[in-house]
């Protein structure tokens, strides 16, 4: 009889010790029971730029996180769209699985919408972040066109090594390092208004690279008001330690009087080129007649004399003029340690009645000139590619004409391939700084958030 009463004793206390397992293990429990928190989300950037048939457009990393759950078990997708015919949610696409992801928008028209982005845990809990998106038009070359963001102003450019470019900004003193490759915002920037001790717009225009040492110069002209700016009359050094994602930029010398310098030899000289006349009070520097910098680079072999090249004035004066390059001849001086100028022999070129707008050369010094009208600010007058051996006397020679239809004026080359070689292709930059690209009438310079501004890079085939 004993035994018979035990026996069920111990049942009940096998099946309550083993409920208490299965509690303890978070098993057979109801499934409400579970606690999660609010999923968190972070987006790297709230406003984003894209482009109508993009294929590298900008991304932004979603960060996401929920208490109590597995990060691969949280979803994230745009869940509303302010404006669908601009990027509708299904336009949205999210990469990755983990606690960082990779959003891409696919643009469809021009124009800003604001997308909702939303992240769903678990226990049916979400969050969401606003995302505020504005869309360019579709332009020609669009596989061979990457986007640099940031600024809508670039004006020169320097290879700065395994496809990274080092990019001016003609509205800003700040030098930006771009991935070429790719389209996002600068790896790293410097501002050099305080080591150059400007306080305005030096109106960077023009760069070369000779080995470490990167030669930059400003417009040394007017304002467009025709008002003498002394911090537009300024070229520097900057010294490069590592290269690609790496580079690192030291201000290193400058110098104040470029300008001065010119106008003085071209009085000596007759006033030839109307130096005094173009720079003179009142006068605005993107005119036929006017003076405007935006070109440089050394000359054939050598590490000491560099060509300036000139926007305006055209020689002469008049439609059909050439292009004007003067030599500096001690312009490693110049601009290292503030030497004053010598003035070389200057070199007249026919580019069709164009003027400079950027030249660049190879080591082999083949050069390829950018060539734009002295007016222009965005597409509205031609420009073409011309290849050019750096010799005085020697024609330069057009390789093509550049496409004018989209927003932005063509204003750098980043590095000149082998010309000899079949297939051989060349980066160009533009400026758009001028140009509505989201067709609300706002010009790009004037945009509110960095992220909206941006130039374009472009890939073209020198030798078909």
């Amino acid at each position: 009889m004993l035994d018979q009463l035990v026996l069920p004793h111990r049942r009940t206390v096998a099946a309550a010790g083993g409920a208490l397992v299965l509690a303890a293990l978070g098993l057979g429990a109801p499934a409400h029971a579970a606690s999660y928190g609010t999923p968190v989300i972070t987006l790297s950037a709230g406003y984003l730029s894209g482009a109508v048939g993009a294929t590298a457009d900008p991304v932004v990393t979603v960060t996401v996180g929920q208490s109590g759950a597995d990060v691969s078990a949280l979803g994230v997708a745009a869940s509303a769209s302010s404006k669908s015919s601009v990027a509708a949610t299904g336009d949205v696409t999210v990469t990755g699985t983990g606690a960082t992801r990779q959003l891409r928008v696919a643009a469809h028209a021009r124009g800003y919408t604001d997308l909702t982005i939303k992240v769903t845990g678990l226990g049916g809990k979400t969050a969401t972040k606003s995302l505020h998106f504005a869309a360019s038009a579709a332009v020609q070359n669009a596989a061979d066109t990457r986007y640099l963001t940031g600024s809508s102003d670039a004006s020169a450019a320097v290879d700065a090594g395994d496809g990274y470019v080092l990019v001016a900004d003609d509205e800003s003193n700040t030098l930006r390092l771009y991935d070429g490759s790719a389209s996002g915002a600068p790896v790293r920037t410097w501002d050099v208004a305080s080591k150059l001790g400007v306080s305005k717009e030096i109106d960077i225009e023009g760069a070369a690279r000779v080995g470490n040492t990167v030669y930059w110069t400003g417009s040394l002209g007017n304002n467009k008001d025709g008002e003498y700016k002394a911090d537009r009359n300024t070229v520097f050094t900057t010294t490069v330690s590592g290269s690609g994602a790496a580079t690192q930029l030291t201000v290193g010398g400058s110098y104040k009087k470029l300008r001065d310098d010119l106008v003085a030899w071209d009085k000596t000289n007759g006033n030839r080129y109307g130096f005094a006349a173009g720079t003179a009070d009142g006068e605005a520097p993107k005119q036929i007649d006017g003076f405007n910098i935006e070109g440089l680079e050394f000359a054939p072999g050598s590490t000491t004399t560099a060509y300036l090249g000139f926007r305006a004035p055209l020689v002469p004066p008049k439609e059909g003029g050439k292009a004007l390059i003067v030599p500096v001849t001690n312009f490693d001086k110049v601009a290292g340690s503030g030497a004053k100028a010598v003035i070389g022999t200057p070199i007249e070129l026919d580019l069709g009645g164009l003027s400079i707008r950027d030249i660049r050369k190879n080591s082999a010094d083949q050069y390829l000139i950018v060539a734009g009208s002295w007016a222009a600010d965005d597409n509205s007058d031609p420009y073409a590619l011309y290849s050019w051996d750096g010799i005085a006397g020697h024609a330069p020679v057009k390789r093509l004409d550049l496409p004018t239809t989209d927003p932005g004026g063509w204003e750098a080359v980043v590095a000149v391939p082998d010309l000899n070689t079949a297939g051989a292709r060349a980066q160009l930059i533009t400026d758009a700084g001028s140009a509505d690209l989201y067709g609300d009438g706002t010009e790009a310079k004037d945009l509110d958030h960095d992220e909206w501004k941006k130039s374009r890079a472009t890939w073209f085939t020198i030798n078909g």
